[in-house]
């Protein structure tokens, strides 16, 4: 039996699973809530991960569904739909012989076949019809299904400069997301000059110098060189690494609104000297690495999370931000503090603060960090500093800050747990007895890939008793 099934299609036992909370998705993993154990691992696809798919080809999951005015493919727990046909919808259209999902397109709650060369049986035309009719209730119900599951994974809710699947963040996908990070620095320095703060950006040279002598090493021929220019590299990531955990601690005490992007960093360079060992198969030396950077990220990640909450995280849940921001969003940041904590709970705790805030609401301002907003980015009105009575300027430009806040804290937690369960998938790959280069060149074997697919499935054909991730 194959160690592992790999598929670009999300199995229904698994989307049940999610959809029941008997498993949950953590970073790169699909794991058992209660027990731990892995069942499946999650990898997004790039250029070169997965062979592309014949122009005619679709087989659509979960995933990677396609909702507009005309067209709805996908995967529900009891229905497969593949490029090969629609074997289902076959079996019970009977009075059609065959039917291509490139002939049909799926759209809000229409049929539409475009089928060409049909026949029909002796069951007649209005047999069929009923048969498409009954269809049709059964692809809405479909639709509202996969509206529900299409959110179970929430892949995309929160955005992350790190991708799912350690296999994925080579040399050059780091080097990239050094640079989009650089990019970001530079446009805020503007508003940083405002509050009199001034960043040197020079160590992000350095950094690209070091990657590409990572990934220049893993080119050579000769071993001993190959291993030599790596170690060179490998020594570089950790005199960056305390260098960069510096920076953070100083962002971190000035309560500052780049402190992500330097977490960020530190997270890329830490990954990047993961992935020396990785080419070199040290998989203890990895995962040991990748556990202290881990241990120091989260660390940090919590401070940081408790500056942008501010001093009443209530004031997330303002009125003004009904079906903006609702109690399930701070419930997700407070559950990577402490994963027993519900909505009920979150709410409970909060219950008090609601009231103070609206109670004396210029406390809460008065201590709102640089982080959210400083008083000098905001200028003297004719009656002023603010806030005050008759302008209020710093307290409607706070309030019209705070989603963003919610949404840095989300892709926070969301990169913080992908970091995390890299460990898991260098566990596995160990585990597997996998090398790390034949676990990247994974990719299903009978499965052409869809057009528009994000992601593949790694399956173990057990679930994987491992070290939690979290």
């Amino acid at each position: 039996m194959d160690a592992v099934t790999v598929s670009f299609t999300l199995g229904s036992w698994i989307v049940k699973g999610l959809m029941s909370g008997e498993f949950e998705r953590y970073g790169g993993v699909i794991r058992e809530v209660a027990t731990g154990r892995i069942v499946t691992m999650l990898r997004e696809l790039t250029s070169g991960t997965a062979p592309a798919s014949p122009p005619n080809s679709a087989s659509p999951n979960l995933l990677n569904l396609v909702f507009s005015g005309a067209n709805l493919a996908g995967l529900v727990a009891n229905t497969t739909f593949t490029g090969k046909g629609l074997a289902n919808v076959s079996q019970q259209l009977d009075g059609i012989a065959q039917v291509s999902l490139g002939n049909v397109a799926l759209s809000g709650t229409n049929l539409i076949g475009l089928i060409a060369n049909t026949a029909f049986t002796g069951k007649g035309i209005n047999n069929v019809n009923q048969r498409i009719g009954s269809l049709e209730q059964q692809l809405g119900n479909i639709e509202q299904n996969l509206q529900q599951a299409s959110g179970i994974l929430q892949v995309t809710t929160a955005a992350s400069v790190l991708s799912l699947g350690v296999s994925v963040m080579g040399f050059a996908v780091i080097n990239q997301r050094i640079t989009e990070l650089e990019q970001r620095l530079k446009k805020v320095e503007e508003l940083l000059n405002k509050i009199n703060r001034k960043i040197d950006l020079g160590f992000y040279a350095n950094f690209h110098a070091a990657i590409n002598l990572a990934a220049n090493a893993f080119t050579m021929n000769k071993a001993e060189k190959r291993e030599s220019s790596a170690m060179q590299a490998i020594n570089r990531f950790l005199e960056a690494e305390p260098v960069y955990t510096n920076f953070v601690d100083q962002e971190i005490e000035l309560q500052s609104p780049i402190t992500d992007e330097f977490l960020l960093t530190l997270s890329l360079a830490y990954l990047a000297e993961v992935r020396c060992y990785l080419e070199l198969e040290e998989y203890d030396t990895a995962l040991r690495r990748f556990q202290e950077g881990a241990a120091v990220l989260r660390d940090r990640t919590r401070k940081y999370l408790d500056i942008l909450l501010t001093s009443n995280p209530a004031v997330y849940l303002h009125p003004q931000f009904k079906g903006e921001i609702d109690l399930r969003r701070l419930t997700r940041i407070y559950q990577w503090i402490d994963p027993i904590l519900d909505e009920n709970a979150v709410f409970e705790n909060q219950r008090e603060n609601l009231v103070n805030l609206i109670e004396n609401p210029k406390q809460w301002l008065s201590s709102l960090p640089p982080a959210i907003i400083d008083r000098s980015e905001i200028k003297w009105g004719l009656f002023g500093a603010n806030p005050t009575p008759l302008t209020g300027r710093f307290e409607k430009e706070a309030y019209k800050r705070l989603p963003q806040a919610l949404e840095v804290m989300e892709s926070m937690v969301e990169t913080n747990r992908r970091f995390e369960s890299y460990q898991t998938e260098i566990q596995a790959i160990s585990q597997l007895g996998i090398s790390f280069h034949d676990w990247l060149k994974l990719t299903p074997a009978n499965e052409d890939k869809p057009e528009g697919a994000e992601l593949m499935f790694i399956v173990p054909s057990e679930p994987l008793e491992l070290v939690a991730v979290s």
